[in-house]
Order: structure tokens, then C-alpha cells, then sequence
């Protein structure tokens, strides 16, 4: 029996397809061999170029030296100079010599302290409430009960509202007598405390008060009686 060859099975009709395919082949694995070895060379020397620019970059630090700090200025020398002079060498002094002695035309000057009356300045000013002798109305205490009595003239306001009691008074008899600075210490309304001051302020001098035998300036307090009869 006689073996028949298949028209499918042979080989010889496709060698030109298969070689060139084979030479597309070995055409595309050439590309690509030769791509990737100038990438990895580019690559490379772009790594290089980057690690030179550093390099480059890099600042050095150099340690200033500290110099040492200036002498200090030379100052002159001062020196003293002595003379000597002998034991006999009579010294003299450049505004002369002083004399000691007192001539007959010279006059013995005493210095006297000033003494400050502080005392008496303060004596003026100071207002004494309590002294050896107290001052004194002209006639003594009737006299100033009976002016009071004569001159205190009953405000009608006290009057209709039937006020009645003692206003008191205080005010400074001054060295020479005479009243300063009255003011009412209690009131009892409707006008009383402004009669009284009014009648005091009218007041003749009085005999001033002493300390040691010298007027001075006392406080006095005094009461007025308002009575409706």
C-alpha cells in the first residue's frame, strides 16, 4: 500500500513565511537590547552628574581664630621726687609766715548763739484748751450770764414751735481779748444756734487766759439756755 503525503502536512510551501518571522524576531529582540543598554547608560551618567552637582554644593565651614585681645595702654610712671635740706636750712612758706601773737589793737570778738524763740512762735499759733489762768468775761460769770439774758432776743420760729433747751457754743478768745472763730457745737433747731453765735460775735473783750504768765490764744465752750416764760 502506497502512503500518500497530506498537501497540509508539508512543510516546504511555509519556510519563507517561518523565516521571515524569524527575522521580525531577532529584528524586535535587537531593538529592545539596544534600548535598554543606552536607557542604563543614560540613567547612569545622569546619577553621576546629579552626585558631582552636590559635591559642588557642599560649603566648607573653616573656624574663625579668636585673637588674643590688645595689650592695655602703657601708662606713664609717676615718681616722687624728695629734696633733702639740711637740719640748719630755714623753711619758708609761700604766703608767708603767720603770726600767732596778738598785738595790742587786737580786740577779743565774742560769739554770742542766737537763740530761736521757737516757744514763742509756737505759743502764738498753738490754741490752748486747758491753762493756769483761764480767760475771764468783763465782770466774770454774772456778768456774762446777765448779758446773755439782756441780749438773746428769742427767735419767733423757736417760739411757735415751743423749742426750748441749750445751744452750745465754742470760739477762741484771742490774746488781746476779743472772740475769733465762733461755731455752734450743739443745736436744738429754729434758729437758736444762730442767735448765738450772733450774741457771742457782739460780745465785749474778754480778759485773756495765760500760760506762765503770758497771754495766749484758749478755746472756750459756753452753753445758752433758750427758756420761754
Amino acid at each position: 500500500m502506497e502512503l500518500k503525503k497530506n498537501p497540509k502536512a508539508d512543510l516546504e510551501k511555509r519556510r519563507g513565511l517561518y523565516l521571515e518571522i524569524g527575522l521580525v524576531v531577532i529584528l524586535v529582540a535587537s531593538l529592545v537590547a539596544f534600548n535598554v543598554k543606552s536607557y542604563d547608560k543614560e540613567e547612569k551618567e545622569q546619577i553621576e552628574r546629579q552626585a558631582s552637582e552636590e559635591q559642588e554644593e557642599i560649603i566648607i565651614q573653616t573656624q574663625q581664630e579668636e585673637l588674643p585681645p590688645p595689650p592695655p595702654p602703657e601708662q606713664p610712671e609717676v615718681t616722687t621726687e624728695f629734696e633733702v635740706v639740711e637740719d640748719d636750712k630755714e623753711l619758708t612758706h609761700e604766703l608767708g609766715p603767720i603770726n600767732a601773737e596778738v598785738d595790742e589793737n587786737t580786740q577779743n570778738i565774742e560769739i554770742t548763739p542766737v537763740k530761736i524763740e521757737e516757744e514763742e512762735e509756737e505759743e502764738d499759733v498753738q490754741i490752748f484748751t486747758v491753762v493756769e489762768n483761764d480767760p475771764e468775761f468783763p465782770g466774770g460769770m454774772e456778768a456774762l450770764y446777765k448779758y446773755l439774758r439782756d441780749n438773746i432776743k428769742y427767735p419767733q420760729l423757736a417760739r411757735d414751735n415751743n423749742i426750748t433747751g441749750r445751744v452750745y457754743v465754742t470760739f477762741v478768745v484771742e490774746k488781746d481779748g476779743s472772740i475769733a472763730n465762733p461755731r455752734v457745737l450743739k443745736d436744738i433747731g429754729g434758729g437758736c444756734g444762730q442767735e448765738a453765735i450772733r450774741v457771742v460775735k457782739s460780745m465785749p473783750k474778754w480778759t485773756p487766759g495765760k500760760q506762765r504768765g503770758k497771754a495766749v490764744r484758749v478755746q472756750f465752750n459756753l452753753p445758752v439756755s433758750f427758756n420761754l416764760q
